[in-house]
């Protein structure tokens, strides 16, 4: 069976809390670690009242202390939003708490904008161009290659697993260049896919960290009873997602029968282009959906992302999609 990791964005639900979200996202991680998932990440993103993962590395630590086993990452930290060292930091302290489970995905959008720019304080516009200086310094801070003037403790040491991720030819070539893993944005950001997957496997040059290229590629998977439940399910993060491209994103919402047969032609069109990358109903639906994408890709491992308003419904899911690929 192909590796199975979980992606996460520990949605808040209408008339929810964040402290709600971050508990349900401690038993979702526990429930994919005893479904048998590789990895669970959580994505930085920021002032979205939808979203609580926002302090990543903090998101991470309550994750990693209702686990024992499962790989636990960012997928990503949006490295133009920060200092290196301040993540090589963070991170070398989670691998210090879980020691050998942790994942550090790089990503060059900053996920903000100019308001959270300058709350950030940063120049976004700037830092983004450093991008890959800061992707060779972070990583030269955790494994001492190249060896600097200063090492940060925690971190200089810890064993952590670095990826790059991307939704464009940029991550590609710099994951490419770098000899990393790449993880393709696929779930959200389909365009480029092919491209980009011919591109890294085409320039990959091994490293010390990685000898051969190594894909992972994201799907909405979202698995119940019936296509129709699944459907049903999937209204919620399909309410989402156009909330977000119309401008007025909030928090997650009940399921709404029929709400693609709802929607104009044009907002219908946008989110059927690019929720291409789904497996979206019963068990055999989503097997035969995932078993096309994989041989689309020769993805080496497939990350599943996904919202429902029920959490129990998620993790049912998570549950069900082990079962129809194994």
């Amino acid at each position: 069976m192909i590796d199975l990791s979980v992606l996460d964005l520990v949605p808040v639900r209408e008339g929810g809390s964040v402290g709600e979200a971050l508990s349900e996202a401690a038993l979702l991680a526990a429930a994919a670690e005893k479904a048998g998932y590789k990895r669970f990440w959580v994505a930085e993103h920021h002032a979205m009242e939808g979203i609580a993962g926002g302090a990543t590395a903090v998101t991470l630590a309550h994750i990693g202390h209702a686990t024992t086993a499962i790989r636990i990452g960012a997928g990503g930290i949006m490295l133009p939003n920060h200092n290196p060292f301040v993540i090589a930091e963070q991170f070398g302290t989670l691998d210090a708490l879980f020691p050998g489970r942790v994942d550090l995905g790089l990503g060059r959008a900053p996920g903000a904008d100019l308001r959270i720019a300058q709350a950030l304080r940063r120049d976004l516009a700037r830092v983004s161009e450093y991008f890959p200086q800061d992707v060779v310094e972070l990583r030269a801070l955790i494994t001492g290659e190249p060896e600097l003037a200063i090492r940060a403790t925690p971190g200089f040491g810890a064993a952590i697993e670095f990826w790059m991720l991307g939704s464009s030819l940029f991550g590609a070539q710099l994951a490419a260049a770098l000899g990393m893993p790449y993880a393709f944005a696929s779930h959200f950001a389909p365009d480029h896919l092919d491209q980009a997957l011919r591109v890294y496997r085409e320039r990959f040059q091994p490293s010390r960290w990685l000898e051969q290229p190594r894909v992972m590629a994201a799907m909405n998977v979202i698995c119940a009873e019936t296509d129709a439940e699944a459907v049903l399910l999937a209204s919620s993060m399909d309410q989402s997602f156009v909330a977000l491209r119309s401008g007025n994103p909030g928090k997650l919402r009940p399921p709404v029968p029929g709400y693609r047969e709802s929607l104009s032609p044009s907002l219908l069109a946008m989110l059927e282009h690019v929720r291409q990358a789904s497996a979206i109903g019963a068990p055999s639906s989503v097997r035969e959906a995932i078993a096309r994408f994989v041989e689309r890709t020769g993805a080496d491992e497939i990350i599943v992302s996904g919202a429902t308003f029920d959490p129990a419904a998620r993790r049912h899911s998570l549950e069900l999609t082990v079962e129809v690929l194994s």
